[in-house]
């Protein structure tokens, strides 16, 4: 398939026009003008981006992943994949020994069968002083033998960790998971600035959802956060929904650490895409009122209902540059630094990637969303009617 468009983006350039030519589920070449050959699609006034690439979210749509049934992902992962979100990594909150085990099973088994395309534990090695929305009296130290347990549950399909490294064995904890190819992060921490050196300097190379649930910058305890943005190793979470950060941290963090080191994510839970209401995040009870998340009778933010469009284009607005340089940040932002930083072979159009791509209107809205070469959401009028949906 041969498809235009008035611009897109591959994550390394801005085309315009573009054309994007696929052949079964990869993109095989991109280039700028017109081709001389009849497109198979012309798309006409949109923008192209590459897939969306979330990898910190717990559910959607009312569906949770923690709940570890086949139905309540793919809740999840149809409302995600509509909004452009054509790679997922599932995360799971705080959860007892026995419960830990059961979950990572079960979606392990959700992304062989290609449903999802990883895990993520946050928890339970955190701290009980920046729990958020997890529960305190599951948080335990990192235990050597669990993480094996745990990891064996895996099967090869656990790609990230989040760690609080002041926990006794937090340290031991990240050279084991980074020694079976797992990402370890740092976050829910009340750490020092040392104390996260440290964790860096034993592997951790992401920071989780940057200020949320973390020591907060003093002026002679610099803490986490000054230890994650000035280390080059490290990609930093941000969630840029218009709840968790202000406009203005999200354009020091980008102008701090740079256009390659921050990935967009929407924390997403149960509650994206329904309405207020009560819903479930792990064992806790989450009030959801004008699309807020909090713990059931605090003011603690429990997750967004975000989806990653909403996040791009915010991310869009608030970063404070030129449209096309604002575009081409929110791009490297939502897809091609999270693929990255995790290692996933997604997150750019270019020749040999996985055909993942999202349609875009004027208005930054999605009107067209393809995932390894099969239309999620079919853009709106196409030329030749040559496109089915993905059933």
């Amino acid at each position: 398939m041969l498809l235009t468009a008035d611009t897109v983006l591959t994550g390394a350039e801005l085309l315009r026009p573009g054309w994007i030519e696929i052949v079964s589920d990869k993109v095989v070449a991109v280039g700028a003008g017109r081709r001389p050959a009849p497109a198979d699609l012309e798309l006409g006034a949109v923008t192209v981006v590459p897939g969306f690439v979330d990898t910190h979210l717990h559910g959607g749509g009312g569906g949770n992943f923690s709940a570890a049934t086949g139905d309540e992902s793919a809740t999840a992962v149809a409302l995600h994949r509509a909004h452009g979100s054509t790679t997922l990594v599932a995360s799971l909150v705080t959860a007892g020994p026995e419960g830990l085990l059961r979950q990572v099973g079960v979606l392990a088994a959700q992304v062989r069968a290609g449903l999802i395309d990883g895990i993520h534990l946050e928890g339970p090695w955190l701290s009980t002083q920046r729990c958020g929305a997890h529960q305190p009296s599951l948080m335990r130290d990192p235990d050597p033998d669990e993480i094996g347990r745990v990891l064996d549950a895996g099967e090869g399909t656990i790609r990230m960790v989040t760690i609080a490294p002041e926990r006794p064995g937090a340290l031991a904890a990240v050279e084991q998971f980074v020694d079976a190819g797992v990402v370890a992060a740092v976050g829910h921490t009340e750490a020092t600035y040392e104390q996260t050196r440290d964790a860096i300097a034993a592997g951790a190379t992401v920071g989780t959802h940057l200020f949320n649930a973390m020591r907060p910058i003093d002026r002679r305890e610099p803490g986490p956060v000054i230890a994650l943005t000035e280390e080059p190793r490290v990609t930093v979470e941000v969630i840029v929904d218009g709840v968790h950060l202000a406009p203005a941290i999200y354009r020091h963090v980008t102008r701090a650490v740079g256009p390659q080191r921050v990935s967009l994510i929407t924390d997403a839970m149960a509650a994206t895409g329904m309405s207020d209401g009560v819903y479930r995040l792990g064992p806790l009870d989450i009030d959801v009122v004008a699309g807020v998340a909090r713990v059931a009778g605090t003011d603690t933010i429990a997750g967004s209902t975000a989806t990653m469009d909403q996040v791009f284009r915010l991310a869009v607005t608030h970063c404070g540059l030129p449209r096309d340089e604002a575009l081409m940040l929110a791009v490297r932002q939502a897809s091609v630094n999270p693929a990255r930083a995790l290692g996933l072979q997604v997150g750019g159009l270019a020749p040999g990637a996985r055909a993942d791509l999202v349609v875009l209107d004027a208005d930054l809205a999605v009107v067209g969303v393809s995932r390894a070469g099969k239309w999620v959401v079919v853009p709106e009028a196409p030329r030749t009617g040559q496109i089915t949906p993905r059933s």
